[in-house]
């Protein structure tokens, strides 16, 4: 299934969904080392988000977050893409420096038609995602 939405980040990349209901914070949020969401009583607290295709609300938190997503990348340890309902500019600002390609404001809500672990693949360059 191909779904339109808005480009934030150019690039394609593909892997395993992980989604959360929650906004998340990278400053102070996610461990910039491990990739491992910290924030305490966050509903993903303990899973890492390396390699994977994150699908959150919307960003919060200190703008300092954006070059926490820069330092996820340079260890290796960021997400391979992330889809947002709406996008805020902490998080299209660190998506564009770390090269994650992003996308939000997709035609259908992506919480209704992907699940926890289904292949997603994210085309930021066009504007679309791809549920495999």
């Amino acid at each position: 299934m191909k779904v339109k939405g808005r480009m934030i980040s150019k690039g394609i990349a593909s892997g395993p969904a992980l989604m959360t209901s929650q906004p998340i914070s990278f400053l102070g949020g996610v461990d910039p080392s491990t990739g491992q969401i910290v924030e305490h009583g966050h509903e993903l607290e303990g899973i890492s988000i390396k390699d994977k295709v994150l699908i959150f609300p919307h960003g919060k938190g200190s703008t300092v977050g954006s070059y926490v997503m820069y330092q996820l990348k340079k260890n290796g340890v960021a997400p391979c893409a992330i889809i947002n309902l709406r996008c805020e500019a902490i998080i299209a600002i660190g998506a564009i420096i770390s090269d994650i390609p992003a996308v939000d404001q997709l035609e259908i809500n992506p919480f209704e038609i992907i699940h926890n672990g289904d292949i997603i693949l994210v085309n930021g360059a066009d504007g679309y995602i791809e549920v495999e």
